[in-house]
C-alpha cells in the first residue's frame, strides 16, 4: 500500500507515519518548506518527502502524480482552536482550501485513492447535557472558527463523495495528546511548564486558562491505529467518532501532571490571555459506531498518556538546557 500523509511532520501525521512502516505501507509525505521535521528525521531514510504548498492546486497536482497513492490521509491544518480566533481567516482558507484543491487535482488526474478526511469533536460545539454521548447523528454548533472549517471540511468529503462517487471516509477525533504534542495545546503547555520547573528554568507557578471544561481524551497512539482501520474498511461515505467515552476535566490534567513532578508545591496561576472568547463546555463522544464497524476502541489510559508527555518534555527541555 502507498500511503500519501500531509501534515507528516507534525504531531499526528508522525505517530501516523510509524504506524504506517511498522503495517508494511510505503509511506510519502509532503510538507511545507518551512515545516520544522524534528518528529520524523529518525524516519527520514524509510519515507519518502515532498515539498508541496496545499493551497496551490498545481503544487497539488504535482504530488499527488508523483506519489501515485492507495490512500490519502489528510492530516495538514491550522489544528489549534485558540489561534483560529486570531486569524479565523488563515484559519478557514488553510483547512477547507487545501482539502478542496486536494479533491480537485484527485478528480483531474482521476486518482481513485481512498481518502479520510479528518473532523473534528469540535464540529458538536454546543452539546446540552441530554445530547451526551455525543453520536455521529448529533446536531453540529460549531463554537470557533476553527470549528466551522471543520465542518466545512467533514461536509466537503460527504458532497464529494455524493456528488462524484469518490471513496471518501470521515473521521471526528475527539481531543488526543501524547509525546510531540505542540506546545500551545493545554495538556502539552501545562507538562512543558512542569518539566521547566523541575529543570529551574521558571518559578514554581503554572500559568492556565479555563480549567472546568471537560474533554473526552484519547493517545495519539491509539488515534492513528483507528485512522489506519478506517481507510482500511470504513464505509465510504460514512462519518466516524474516535474516542474514549470518558471524560476529565482540564483541571484534572493539570492535577495528575503536577502529582508527577518532582518538586515540592506549584502553584496554579490563571492567564487571561489563555482565556477564549466562548468554548465548549463539555464533550464526551460514543465510539459504539466505529467500533462495531472495525473493531477499534483505545486501550491506553490517559495517565500513561500524560506520563509520556511528561517525560517527552523532560527529555526536550534537558537536551535545550545542555
Amino acid at each position: 500500500m502507498r500511503i500519501l500523509i500531509t501534515g507528516i511532520s507534525g504531531f499526528v501525521g508522525s505517530h501516523l507515519a510509524e504506524w504506517a512502516l511498522a503495517q508494511g505501507a510505503q509511506v510519502i509525505g509532503a510538507l511545507r518548506w518551512r515545516s520544522k521535521t524534528e518528529h520524523i528525521e529518525h524516519l527520514r531514510n524509510r519515507v519518502t518527502l515532498v515539498e508541496s504548498d496545499l493551497r496551490d492546486v498545481l503544487s497539488v497536482r504535482n504530488v499527488l502524480a508523483e506519489a501515485r497513492p492507495d490512500v490519502i490521509i489528510h492530516l495538514a491544518a491550522q489544528s489549534f482552536v485558540a489561534a483560529s480566533w486570531q486569524q479565523p481567516v488563515e484559519t478557514f482558507y488553510t483547512n477547507v482550501i487545501s482539502q478542496m484543491n486536494l479533491f480537485e487535482a484527485m478528480r483531474q488526474l482521476g486518482t481513485a485513492a481512498r481518502f479520510l478526511v479528518i473532523g473534528s469533536s469540535e464540529e458538536y460545539g454546543l452539546v446540552y447535557p441530554d445530547e451526551l454521548p455525543i453520536l455521529e447523528t448529533n446536531p453540529l454548533r460549531p463554537l470557533s472558527p476553527y470549528a466551522v472549517s471543520k465542518v466545512a471540511q467533514d461536509l466537503m468529503g460527504w458532497q464529494y463523495f455524493k456528488s462524484y462517487g469518490m471513496d471518501i471516509v470521515r473521521a471526528r477525533a475527539f481531543n488526543h495528546t501524547g509525546p510531540r504534542r505542540g506546545d500551545a495545546f493545554a495538556t502539552s503547555n501545562f507538562a512543558k511548564q512542569v518539566a521547566e520547573i523541575e529543570a529551574g528554568l521558571r518559578e514554581a507557578v503554572v500559568l492556565v486558562g479555563d480549567l472546568k471544561p471537560t474533554r473526552d481524551f484519547s493517545d495519539v497512539r491509539d488515534i492513528v491505529r483507528g485512522y489506519w482501520l478506517l481507510l482500511e474498511r470504513g464505509t465510504p461515505g460514512e462519518v466516524y467518532n474516535l474516542c474514549s467515552g470518558a471524560e476529565w476535566s482540564i483541571e484534572r490534567m493539570l492535577n495528575f501532571l503536577i502529582g508527577q513532578s518532582r518538586v515540592g508545591r506549584i502553584e496554579i496561576r490563571q492567564d487571561p490571555a489563555r482565556l477564549r472568547p466562548s468554548d465548549v463546555p463539555a464533550l464526551r463522544g460514543s465510539a459504539e459506531k466505529i467500533e462495531k464497524a472495525v473493531g477499534w476502541r483505545p486501550t491506553i489510559p490517559l495517565e500513561k498518556t500524560l506520563t509520556d508527555l511528561l517525560e517527552f518534555w523532560r527529555h526536550r527541555v534537558q537536551a535545550r538546557a545542555t
